[in-house]
């Protein structure tokens, strides 16, 4: 009988090492999403500062164009002239 009960006594150790274990893993798992998350919202943030800073050299492109600037005036006349199809387009929708 006693070997039963030492075979009882090792699977109740081993089971309550394995819950233990499961619940460090748990936590391990908690922290690697919150971690996770916090990176997911710096990349998010770090891609709209990319985004504005993108918006901000087309910005400063177009200017030195216009002051004289003989790199990117193709770019900046079709830029010019997509905003005067958009201000005629504005204009004949007021009209209607």
């Amino acid at each position: 009988m006693g070997n039963i009960e030492d075979i009882v006594d090792s699977l109740e150790n081993k089971i309550s090492k394995l819950l233990h274990r499961l619940e460090l893993l748990k936590i391990a798992n908690l922290k690697l999403n919150e971690e996770l998350d916090i990176s997911k919202q710096n990349c998010s943030s770090l891609n709209d500062e990319v985004l504005a800073w993108k918006e901000k050299y087309e910005a400063l492109k177009m200017a030195n164009t216009i002051l004289g600037s003989d790199d990117n005036k193709r770019e900046t006349k079709l830029k010019i002239n997509a905003l005067i199809r958009d201000i005629d387009h504005c204009i004949a929708q007021l009209s209607d």
